[in-house]
């Protein structure tokens, strides 16, 4: 059986498994009850997962490194899993940047195989850094399209990831350092659809100590990658650095904070583009080599709307995103037109023309 089949066909035979796990309770046994006290940590991530399992319909795959934040995930989506009628397996992306790399994928493949998953490891090609993303975002990508690949493959309808609420206050954090706009500061959506495929973070809620505590409670073997004390990283820095400070002088609660504040702006972001959606095809006309957006229409939104408009347009037509400096530079072709020529874009140009405002493709070099 080839590797494909052999993945497509451990979602059928699985259920999600019915190996042994290990222990997940803990604490003295009161002689008047039988049952042990299950560990709090491990309770907490069991109920984000059955939460998340509860709106699938079809299988899931569980990104899964080694690491105890993934750990926990994958521990608990092998108990919940059989009792919500998901299969459920695991996949361990190698990217293969460190020594030792596949012995740790084997090591973790072995792990969710004793937690009940069927799982296994796929080796990735890291391609060298383009733009401003360093080595982390080109991993991150090879990881995502493995990761997608290795769903469509199976027949999965998700893959769950194991960020947690840390990870998304960290996240928060560094796009305000960046200057970032409102949708890249709604940071990590809890569900979202990437190719056909749900995305779906059940852990969001959960913080780092939970996860560390309910693979502790479970005899876990946890990975500790050593990328994650490498302080050429910005992330690591944040996290070592940053957010003790924060909460040491504004007091605790400062990740909590951080998390809302990306799940407000992702609810603003909705509204903004289900606003856009509604009025998008009445403003806009094909024109040649590009298309064209009313003037008039434009000019009467309000700026935020109005420079998201822009922005849509330009990244669904050339499929290029703009940076704030752009959009406003288009923007003042709109609100502050003196006459001034085209503006050049990545991969088209914005020109006045009368009382529309074309984009138009750029002729190669």
């Amino acid at each position: 059986m080839d590797a494909d089949n052999s993945l497509a066909a451990g979602f059928r035979r699985s259920g999600a498994g019915h190996s042994q796990r290990p222990a997940d309770y803990r604490g003295a046994v009161d002689a008047t009850d039988p049952r042990p006290s299950l560990d709090p940590a491990t309770a907490e991530i069991r109920r984000a997962v059955r939460a998340a399992l509860a709106t699938v319909d079809g299988a899931v795959l569980v990104g899964l490194s080694g690491g105890a934040d993934s750990l926990a995930l994958a521990a608990a989506v092998a108990f919940e899993a059989p009792k919500a009628g998901v299969a459920a397996r695991a996949v361990v992306i190698d990217h293969g940047l460190q020594e030792g790399s596949d012995q740790v994928a084997a090591r973790a493949v072995a792990t969710a195989q004793q937690l009940g998953l069927e799982a296994r490891a796929v080796r990735v090609e890291v391609a060298p850094p383009t733009g401003n993303g360093g080595p982390e975002a080109s991993a991150r990508d090879a990881r995502r399209s493995a990761l997608l690949d290795a769903a469509r493959t199976a027949g999965a309808e998700a893959v769950l990831l194991a960020h947690t609420l840390d990870d998304q206050a960290e996240t928060v954090l560094i796009g305000l350092a960046r200057g970032s706009g409102a949708a890249s500061l709604g940071a990590m959506a809890p569900d979202r659809v990437e190719e056909g495929i749900r995305i779906i973070r059940p852990l969001l809620e959960v913080r780092r100590t939970q996860t560390r505590a309910a693979c502790a409670a479970q005899g876990l073997p946890v990975w500790e990658d050593p990328h994650n004390l490498d302080r050429r990283f910005l992330r690591v820095r944040v996290r070592q650095d940053v957010m003790p400070v924060l909460e040491a002088e504004l007091g605790p609660g400062v990740a909590e904070a951080l998390a809302r504040t990306s799940d407000q702006l992702r609810e603003d972001a909705a509204a903004f583009a289900e606003m856009i959606d509604e009025t998008i095809e009445d403003i806009v006309e094909h024109a040649e080599a590009g298309i064209a957006v009313s003037v008039p229409a434009l000019a009467a939104n309000p700026p935020a709307l109005r420079h998201r408009i822009i922005r849509h347009v330009v990244a669904s037509e050339f499929g290029v995103s703009l940076t704030r400096a752009q959009t406003l530079e288009v923007a003042r072709l709109v609100t502050d037109w003196r006459g001034q020529g085209p503006i050049d874009l990545p991969a088209c140009r914005a020109q006045r023309e009368g009382a529309r405002l074309v984009f138009a493709g750029r002729m190669p070099e």
